[in-house]
């Protein structure tokens, strides 16, 4: 059976039997789901942030082509009405900021490295978000397509599967925290003890 709760010391997941020591942050985090806050762009162009305010896609997309860009992949996660034949009022995104920001830049700048691209760019919305509204961007910006898309691909899934945010549907009924699927091997990276 998988664990539904993994671990974290000083902003890296860790083994639940791992040895801390004074001043360690601690946190235990819950499965993901699947005002302006933190941001970060590095040095080469690529930006990554989370926000409790809309996200304007198009200012992303501005933010990171440039001329040499031969495409541009825009992906947008957005709420659906919805969920298993159940209709949904909203959603609420809630996240552990700092680390969230931190899995994100990581997982970016792996898939800039994977793939032939030029810059990229995550921002993730934070909150109560209402029906059509948009949860996540990705843009990807290369020379070529095919990689773009990739890129694009990679992202949203590692995202999904590797980010500590959650988020919970509400209906007209009840609400319920969605309960995603971790990474396996941050899954085993957790669960494994300290030599």
């Amino acid at each position: 059976k998988r664990p539904s709760i993994l671990f974290a010391r000083n902003r890296e997941f860790t083994a639940a039997d791992a040895v801390l020591a004074n001043d360690d942050e601690v946190a235990f985090l819950p499965p993901v789901s699947g005002g302006t806050g933190p941001a970060i762009e590095d040095e080469k162009g690529h930006f990554f942030a989370i926000t409790r305010e809309a996200i304007d896609t198009q200012k992303l997309r501005q933010r990171l082509q440039t001329p040499a860009d031969g495409a541009v992949v825009v992906f947008e996660g957005v709420v659906r009405n919805h969920t298993r034949q159940r209709a949904t009022l909203y959603l609420d995104y809630e996240c552990y900021e700092g680390m969230a920001l931190q899995e994100m830049t990581r997982i970016g700048r792996e898939i800039a490295n994977q793939f032939e691209i030029d810059r990229m760019g995550i921002i993730h919305r934070l909150g109560r978000l209402q029906i059509g509204e948009t949860s996540v961007a990705i843009v990807i910006t290369a020379a070529h397509r095919k990689p773009a898309f990739e890129a694009a691909l990679e992202a949203i899934n590692r995202l999904k599967r590797e980010v500590p945010i959650w988020k919970k549907e509400f209906f007209a009924d009840g609400a319920v925290w969605v309960d995603g699927e971790w990474d396996q091997r941050l899954v085993a990276s957790s669960t494994k003890h300290d030599a």
